[in-house]
């Protein structure tokens, strides 16, 4: 298969991801003055984090993509498997939205994030195992510091949520300012080629 249907596929899916979170995002019932926007402000900054951490994977899949020469059926399925959990994201994110104060839903979201993290890593893997140990891809993702870090903050994150929501949801924002710091390593690689 070729790659482009393969990110075409994707970007559809997580385009459709996107418009289902905002369409969670319901005006408010009066319309007196800013003051009643105050009521949203969980369902608008859970909408502002699964929108941070989609277009964090989307970008981060763009330019896995980029340095992927060939598609095996291994890949296609570990794609599928990131992008179930990616389209999960709309609902973790309306259920925190609605219950922002509520431990369970913290935690859900974030064995949401942990298995998307999984799930992008495996994906990774069985890309650079097809093209080669040697390949710019693996040299590109080297150490992969901040793919080794996120899954550990998240299994941290889980549990904490039972003490204090906003411990986990706090946990879950610092990932995401940690990659919205933009990973050059296989942009960097596909320019010095």
């Amino acid at each position: 298969m070729e790659k482009n249907r393969l990110e075409a596929f994707s970007d559809g899916v997580l385009a459709v991801a996107i418009t289902l979170m905002v369409l969670e995002l319901k005006p408010p019932v009066q319309a007196r003055g800013l003051a009643d926007l105050i009521d949203l402000a969980p369902a608008f900054s859970s909408y502002v984090l699964s929108f941070l951490y989609i277009g964090i994977y989307w970008n981060n899949h763009h330019h896995l993509l980029q340095a992927t020469s060939k598609v095996t059926g291994g890949v296609l399925w570990a794609n599928l498997h990131l992008i179930f959990w990616l389209t999960l994201f709309p609902f973790t994110s309306a259920w925190v939205s609605q219950h922002f104060d509520a431990a369970t839903p913290s935690a859900v979201y974030g064995v949401v994030l942990l298995m998307a993290a999984i799930a992008y890593y495996i994906l990774q893997t069985l890309i650079i195992r097809s093209h080669g140990p040697d390949s710019l891809l693996a040299r590109a993702v080297g150490r992969d510091w901040k793919g080794r870090l996120s899954p550990l903050i998240y299994l941290a994150a889980i549990p904490l949520a039972y003490v204090h929501p906003w411990i986990s949801d706090g946990l879950y924002t610092a990932v995401a300012f940690l990659w919205l710091v933009p990973d050059r390593r296989i942009e960097r690689i596909l320019t010095d080629v």
